[in-house]
């Protein structure tokens, strides 16, 4: 299970990230249900990180405005497992989409200070 806490009217998660040769580091992530990739980091961030370009991806915005975004990857520890997952270098905060969160129950407690759990629904037979 992976648990956070609502702040600000935000359900929040902190997310492990492994570099090679580097001490596992920890980011807060904000839920955005209405963004359907794994994770967004802000330009300057993934840079500093040193995370590698993949591929650019049209995504049409929020205010129906289409844009070219840069996706790298990175790896983290999502419910105990290092996973590699998509970055997008775009915007202002951490995000974390619903890429993400396929396979798994989102629960959130909307008071704040209140409980965010992620529990996993199936697991794939190795």
């Amino acid at each position: 299970m992976i648990s956070g806490i609502v702040k600000n009217g935000r359900a929040t998660v902190n997310i492990i990230f492994r570099l090679t040769n580097k001490p596992d580091f920890t980011i807060e992530f904000v839920i955005d249900t209405g963004f359907t990739e794994f994770l967004s980091l802000p330009p300057a961030a993934v840079t500093l990180l040193g995370f590698p370009f993949v591929y650019e991806m049209y995504a049409n915005l929020a205010d129906n405005s289409n844009v070219i975004l840069p996706v790298h990857q990175g790896n983290i520890i999502w419910n105990g497992e290092e996973r590699e997952v998509n970055v997008l270098a775009t915007g202002k905060r951490p995000l974390l989409g619903t890429a993400l969160l396929d396979g798994y129950e989102l629960v959130i407690q909307f008071i704040e200070g209140g409980l965010v759990t992620i529990d996993e629904l199936y697991r794939n037979p190795v």
